[in-house]
């Protein structure tokens, strides 16, 4: 049977605010640079709701890590406050710190480790911490103590990951000491796929049975078992039986699938898209290499834009020579070395005009370039790319 989540079991103490637009971008600032990412925050509430529609009593966590995959960590917890989200997930004590100073008040689950000198920050600011072995556990208590205040932690169980949290096979030792500490309520117990996006669920399910197997710890017991959690987006997608209490969809959030292989049982749309503008137009001739390295020259002349985008922005160098752009609803290649801070696109014998609009990631009439586009030409995964787009670019939130 799921636990409900219930957010009155939440104690607030006072926090620093601070104007949340001075932490995100307004839409002012599209006149300060022509080039910004849009966020469409209609989308966001769609796809929160398509989630939390097919997860049914499952209590949605939005992931908003990494400045909310890129799209603005402050702008997007905001949102998905006000749509009823009960719990937001980050991977940093410093990105919770943000979204406490932004003046946020709802729960939040630091996802990553915790080095000792940290957990005063966590208690101060009523931030639930994960607690990955029996030593942090007990730190976290003593501390807790120490303050006179009452800590929450989650539980992580190492199940398949390597990566942080206690081994499956040796969690009960665990288990058993969360029992005995006096300043710590131990709230919740979770763990994290390593393969839930791929379209051979065995390991997966390997590891659903182990973190199954532990919680059995609470049951033979008679005791209260703590509110539970493993499903990243691909075991939204596909694995039902791993939803629990609390799901924790990140990229799906944000209307990309994380991978290739995922069955797509929930419809999402992408929330945000990428635009620039022409900055300069030129006819280059034949035999006049363009951009750094000299790798790429017509064989007759042709009218070259560049646009104000560039591997410092996140567009990546890698897709060199692979990538392309929407200008005026037609698709046409990158050209020559990506810069730094700008790239070159040739447009064949079309016609173009500086301040016209450049579409990176998005639609425009027919055609389409999506994230995934991106991924494949950089030669990673659409994570890297929401991740990478340089907080130089402006966010611009669309309602």
């Amino acid at each position: 049977m799921k636990q409900h989540f219930h957010a009155e079991i939440f104690r607030w103490g006072k926090i620093n605010t601070m104007d949340s637009n001075k932490i995100s971008s307004s839409n002012s600032e599209i006149s300060s640079r022509p080039s910004f990412m849009e966020v469409d925050l209609t989308r966001l509430t769609s796809n929160y709701k398509a989630i939390q529609n097919f997860v049914g009593d499952s209590t949605v966590m939005p992931i908003v890590k990494a400045n909310a995959y890129g799209h603005g960590i402050v702008r997007v917890s905001q949102h998905l406050s006000s749509l009823g989200a009960k719990i937001l997930g980050v991977a940093f004590v410093e990105e919770a710190l943000v979204l406490r100073r932004a003046g946020l008040k709802i729960p939040i689950l630091v996802l990553g480790g915790v080095l000792g000198e940290q957990i005063p920050l966590y208690l101060e600011n009523d931030l639930i911490i994960t607690a990955s072995s029996i030593e942090k556990l007990e730190q976290i208590d003593q501390i807790a103590g120490k303050m006179d205040i009452k800590a929450k932690v989650h539980l992580k169980i190492d199940t398949g990951m390597e990566r942080i949290g206690v081994h499956y096979y040796t969690a009960e030792t665990l288990l058993e000491a969360s029992l005995k500490v006096k300043n710590t309520f131990v709230e919740g117990i979770f763990s994290h796929f390593a393969n839930a996006d791929s379209a051979d669920l065995t390991n997966a399910n390997l590891q659903l049975e182990r973190f199954n197997g532990v919680l059995s710890f609470y049951e033979k017991r008679s005791l209260r078992t703590p509110l539970r959690h493993i499903a990243n987006s691909g075991a939204v997608l596909q694995l039902p039986e791993s939803q629990f209490d609390i799901v924790r969809p990140g990229i799906l959030m944000y209307g990309v699938y994380p991978s290739n292989e995922v069955i797509q049982s929930i419809k999402v749309k992408p929330v945000m898209s990428w635009k620039s503008k022409v900055v300069y137009f030129k006819v280059v001739k034949p035999g006049h290499p363009v951009s750094y390295g000299s790798i790429w020259q017509s064989e007759k002349m042709v009218r070259v834009v560049t646009i104000p985008v560039g591997y410092g922005d996140g567009y990546f160098r890698s897709m060199t020579e692979k990538a392309e752009v929407i200008l005026d609803g037609k698709r046409y290649p990158v050209v020559g070395r990506i810069c730094m801070d700008q790239f070159m696109v040739n447009i064949d014998w079309d016609s173009a005009y500086n301040n016209d609009e450049v579409i990176l990631v998005g639609e425009s009439k027919k055609e389409k370039i999506t994230v995934e586009d991106l991924a494949n030409w950089a030669g990673t995964i659409p994570y890297e790319i929401l991740t990478n787009i340089n907080t130089r670019v402006p966010r611009v939130y669309k309602e």
